[in-house]
C-alpha cells in the first residue's frame, strides 16, 4: 500500500524598508490535509504589518478546509472596506491546498505572487503575475517599455471576485510558494540551483530562498518569503 506524507517549510524576511509586510501560514487538517498561504502586503505601514499574518492565517486555514479559492475569497472580506480612516491593508497573495489522497494540488492567486512546481528534474512556473507589465507583454509591447509597468498591479486581495483569483492544478511533488522580494530578486537559474540543492529538506529550501534575495542597484531588497510544500510517496 502507498500512502502521502506531506512536509512542509516556511521562512520570511524583512527587507530594508520599515518593516515585514509579508506574511505566511501553513495549516494541517486532522485528516492530513495541508492548506497554505503566502501574503505579500502592498505598500509598508501598521495596518499592513499588522493585518498580513491575519490575512494569511484565514487563507491557509480556509484553504485547508474549502479550497484555496474559498480561502483567498475569505481573506479578502477582512480587508475589502477600507476602515474608518481609509486606510486598510491591501495585498496580493497565493495560497494551496494539499490532500494525502489527491495527485493534483490546487493553486489560487491574485496580483504577482507565485507558484512554482518541481518534479524532480525542473522547476516551472505556474502561476502567472496580474500586472500591466505583463499584460503588455502578452499584446506584443516592446520589453523594455512594459518593464516600467511592473509594479503596476491589475488586481489585488482587497479587490477580489472569483473571475480575478485564478486556478491551476499541479502534480508535481514539491510546490513552492513566493513573494515578489523572492522571484524578483534572485535570477531564476538561481532559484532553480537552490531547489535543486535543499530538495530533500523542505525548511531548508524555504530558508535558503528567503537569504538569496540580493539588494538591487539602490540598495532595496523588498521583503521575501517563501513556503515549501513536500509531497512524498512512502510504501
Amino acid at each position: 500500500m502507498t500512502s502521502m506524507t506531506i512536509t512542509t517549510g516556511l521562512a520570511t524576511r524583512e527587507g530594508t524598508a520599515q518593516d515585514n509586510a509579508d506574511a505566511a501560514k501553513v495549516y494541517v487538517l486532522a485528516d492530513g490535509t495541508v492548506g497554505a498561504a503566502v501574503i505579500d502586503g502592498i505598500g509598508h505601514g501598521p495596518h499592513t504589518s499588522r493585518t498580513a499574518p491575519l490575512l494569511a492565517e484565514t487563507a491557509a486555514r480556509v484553504s485547508a478546509r474549502r479550497g484555496p479559492l474559498g480561502g483567498l475569497l475569505s481573506a479578502s472580506e477582512l480587508i475589502a472596506d477600507r476602515g474608518a480612516d481609509g486606510e486598510e491593508a491591501d495585498a496580493v497573495a497565493v495560497a494551496v491546498r494539499v490532500r494525502p489522497d489527491d495527485r493534483v494540488a490546487v493553486v489560487n492567486w491574485t496580483g504577482d505572487a507565485r507558484a512554482y512546481g518541481w518534479d524532480g528534474t525542473r522547476l516551472e512556473l505556474y502561476t502567472d503575475d496580474h500586472t500591466v507589465g505583463k499584460q503588455l507583454r502578452a499584446n506584443g509591447v516592446a520589453l523594455e517599455l512594459s518593464r516600467q509597468h511592473d509594479n503596476w498591479l491589475r488586481t489585488s486581495l482587497a479587490r477580489a471576485t472569483i473571475g480575478t483569483v485564478y486556478t491551476a492544478g499541479i502534480r508535481d511533488r514539491m510546490i513552492i510558494l513566493t513573494s515578489d522580494g523572492i522571484h524578483d530578486q534572485v535570477p531564476a537559474d538561481t532559484l532553480e540551483d537552490l531547489v535543486r540543492e535543499h530538495q530533500a529538506n523542505p525548511q531548508a529550501l524555504a530558508d535558503a530562498l528567503v537569504a538569496a534575495a540580493q539588494p538591487d542597484q539602490d540598495g532595496y531588497r523588498d521583503d521575501a518569503t517563501a513556503v515549501v510544500v513536500s509531497i512524498r510517496e512512502v510504501r
